[in-house]
């Protein structure tokens, strides 16, 4: 019987490179490339007939990597808004 062989899912690739270099080179662009093709990418190989592909855990790497610097962006931004707010506030009442 001829076992057709298994391949890499490329979307799952560039999700985990882009994930890698999001932490990197590519601050937000990355993150939001291995987002995008990490959900692609899961869709594709779920798609595809069983065993057709390989790189779930690639795609969910890549996943993990652009949501988790995304969240520090955001709590970067609330935390940066939140003091020039006080600093607004402070220079408002005591300048």
């Amino acid at each position: 019987m001829n076992v057709p062989a298994r391949t890499t899912n490329t979307m799952a690739l560039v999700s985990l490179i882009l994930g890698i270099l999001s932490w990197v080179a590519l601050p937000f662009v990355g993150a939001i490339g291995a987002v995008i093709c990490g959900h692609m990418a899961r869709g594709e190989i779920q798609r595809a007939p069983p065993g057709t592909f390989e790189g779930d855990g690639m795609a969910v790497a890549g996943l993990i990597l652009g949501y988790l610097h995304l969240a520090l962006i955001a709590i970067a931004c609330m935390i940066l808004f939140i003091f020039l707010g006080g600093l607004a506030f402070f220079a408002a009442h005591h300048g």
